[in-house]
């Protein structure tokens, strides 16, 4: 081990408070400050929810301008990320169709769309993207991804004939769907889904169940939207056999072909209230977790070789931290590599014993309250970092 301490920063965004490179960036002048003879590397991750454009694009790829169909049916300024090739483009649900994007009164969960998503990939398409990666996470919608389906040229109609109403409450009235007219380019194009839940498409644990109360749902919004969702669920995949498609995608370990579970039962197909399900329906997608993707696309693993200590958090920290979020990524690496990790937050809520960190440090500690740890979690964390024992959590005294 070197005498100059090497110190990878890589957490998370603190929701509500400061995206990831923000939070990167107050450690950094936090331990700067203090340890200067310390030298750190930020390495803000995500794990496919809000924030995974902010990642992506701090890792070199460029931000593109477009204007889709936000999930109040309004039109809405967002965009996507292209890699330096021009060949992969990261498009986020919830800078599309996000619970963020709804304004001022009430939500609307039976008619948010996921639309705005159909239409950012779309515009990656204009732009030369052959890799699609769509970040699922803070979604508006409970549509099982109808919106977005339609966006890329699936007729959907109601029971009339016309076109069906926006928003999974619409889907009640679906009578049939047709694959025809999907952009041809997405044959061609390889899409992937960066997410951090294994909720089904229906039932107890599904979107509308699981999700749907989060984004104004009753619990008779709930119902219908579940019924909907099954019968959305039914047509897609009559219009996917009758296509002749091949469905989700699904591999063994030595990469051959198996046949798979339906769809709506995959793990993820209930992630952004159902966009995961239909990507994996009608656009062949492959799930992957988003953190594990990041990890990738950062060269996380690589950055931790030369490393003596890794910190990573997030805003609030729990056990579902541990269960697939960007923390539990981070810390995985951290193990295989043999470099220490630690954890800031802003609220610790992770008992001791579960946890597996070197120590865990939250805003909360030293905040006099809460209120004052959202307003000033920047100026906190950066004082939290000055304050942090990097020889000892590097097992160096």
């Amino acid at each position: 081990m070197s005498s100059r301490l090497r110190v990878v920063l890589a957490p998370d965004k603190f929701k509500g408070t400061l995206t990831a490179p923000e939070a990167a960036e107050a450690l950094a002048r936090g331990i700067a400050s203090s340890h200067p003879a310390a030298e750190t590397v930020a390495l803000p991750v995500a794990d496919g929810g809000d924030g995974t454009l902010d990642v992506f694009l701090g890792a070199g790829f460029s931000s593109h301008a477009v204007t889709v169909t936000g999930p109040r049916g309004q039109a809405v300024s967002s965009a996507f990320a292209l890699s330096p090739d021009g060949r992969t483009a990261v498009v986020e649900t919830a800078r599309t169709s996000g619970l963020a994007m709804m304004g001022p009164g009430p939500l609307d969960p039976l008619g948010a769309t996921s639309r705005g998503v159909g239409e950012a990939i779309r515009a990656a398409l204009d732009a030369g993207a052959r890799e699609i990666v769509v970040g699922l996470g803070g979604s508006a919608c409970t549509d099982g991804g109808a919106g977005m389906l339609e966006a890329l040229g699936v007729r959907l109609l109601d029971d009339d004939g016309g076109p069906a109403p926006l928003g999974g409450g619409g889907l009640a009235r679906l009578e049939s769907v047709s694959l025809r007219g999907l952009d041809p380019r997405l044959a061609g194009t390889r899409v992937t889904l960066a997410c951090d839940v294994s909720n089904p498409l229906l039932g107890p644990n599904g979107a509308a169940a699981v999700y749907g109360p989060q984004k104004g749902a009753s619990p008779e919004d709930v119902r219908v939207l579940e019924s909907a969702l099954a019968r959305w669920d039914r047509l897609l995949a009559e219009a996917v056999e009758e296509a002749g498609m091949r469905g989700p995608a699904r591999t063994s370990g030595g990469g051959e072909s198996l046949p798979g579970p339906r769809a709506a039962d995959l793990p993820g197909a209930g992630a952004a209230g159902g966009i995961g399900y239909a990507a994996l329906s009608a656009l062949g997608a492959r799930m992957r977790p988003g953190i594990e993707l990041v990890r990738e696309t950062l060269g996380l693993e690589e950055a931790l070789r030369d490393a003596d200590l890794v910190i990573t958090g997030e805003g609030r920290l729990d056990e579902q931290s541990l269960q697939g979020k960007a923390p539990s990524g981070v810390l995985e690496a951290a193990r295989r590599a043999g470099v220490p990790a630690a954890a800031v937050c802003g609220v610790n809520e992770l008992p001791a014993e579960l946890h597996g960190f070197a120590g865990v440090f939250a805003l909360m500690d030293t905040a006099p309250d809460a209120e004052t740890a959202l307003r000033d979690a920047a100026r906190l964390l950066e004082e939290l970092g000055a304050r942090l024992p990097l020889e000892q959590l590097a097992g160096r005294r």
